[in-house]
């Protein structure tokens, strides 16, 4: 499994701290919510090579993707594991390492790979002192390294006034159909790296015909065609699937390869928001 080096930089020196390597590809398990879907889901993922997992608090599954874990015999170091702190809770420093706990109780893990915003705080004077609460519970070695979800350029570059560190990572939709070159330069700008949700637009595009087309002759699934082109824009990928079957297939994206058809995925943008979408909010 490929890995990118994430890290965070420090916003006086420029230097990157806390810099760690993690996969390109995961399993995302949002709206697994019936009792022991997510677990069989990530227990299968891991059984087939993932190694990338992410949840949330929101998700109400943390305890599963931690009883898969355990489950699945491979060693913890090998599993990057990757939950948020829910909007609603975004409210203070304090809420923010309570939260924090919780989720580690939840997973029943000792400590997260990384921890993320999942929005910016409705309340615009709570996002530096939870940013400052995110900083502490990277210091407390509760995580290995902190980041933001759903947070637009504008919401970075106000990061700056307030933070030590900035985020490693900004998780986002993104998608052929909503590319967001803008966005994912303003989050490499920062030192982040960009990291897909949806990277199928939650199911509504994959019978494009354009995305069919390209996938028949590639040889490939039009999943999987779609997968592999948010990897090569130097995102990192975490579609979700409770379905055995397409776990493996989403896996086989990464043997894909896309030479030849950067015009035609160039031509599917077309800014389609598939869920929700913080990243233009005050």
């Amino acid at each position: 499994m490929e890995t990118v080096s994430i890290s965070n930089t420090d916003t006086t020196t420029g230097q990157r701290m806390h810099q760690i390597e993690m996969p390109t590809f995961g399993l995302g398990v949002y709206l697994m919510g019936e009792p022991g879907e997510c677990k069989a889901s990530v227990k299968h993922a891991l059984e087939k090579g993932y190694r990338l997992i992410d949840t949330a608090m929101a998700y109400g599954n943390e305890d599963e993707v931690g009883e898969a874990i355990r489950e699945s015999g491979i060693d913890r170091d090998e599993i990057f594991v990757v939950t948020k702190l829910r909007q609603p809770h975004a409210n203070s420093h304090d809420e923010t390492l309570e939260r924090c706990q919780q989720s580690l109780e939840n997973l029943g893990l000792e400590f997260m790979d990384l921890y993320l915003v999942h929005a910016p705080p409705k309340d615009i004077e709570a996002r530096a002192p939870v940013w400052q609460g995110m900083e502490d519970c990277l210091s407390k070695g509760w995580t290995r390294s902190i980041g933001v979800s759903n947070y637009g350029a504008h919401h970075l570059d106000a990061m700056v006034s307030y933070a030590s560190l900035m985020p490693s990572v900004n998780q986002i939709e993104i998608s052929p159909w909503l590319q967001r070159p803008a966005l994912r330069a303003a989050i490499s700008g920062v030192g982040a790296v960009p990291m897909a949700y949806s990277p199928l637009a939650r199911g509504h595009k994959v019978k494009d015909p354009e995305l069919v087309r390209i996938a028949g002759s590639l040889g490939c699934t039009p999943a999987q065609a779609a997968i592999k082109w948010c990897i090569d824009s130097g995102s990192i990928t975490i579609p979700k699937s409770s379905n055995l079957d397409r776990i493996e297939e989403n896996l086989g994206s990464l043997a894909v390869d896309l030479s030849g058809t950067e015009e035609a995925f160039a031509s599917l943008e077309e800014s389609y928001v598939s869920g929700w979408d913080p990243t233009s909010e005050k």
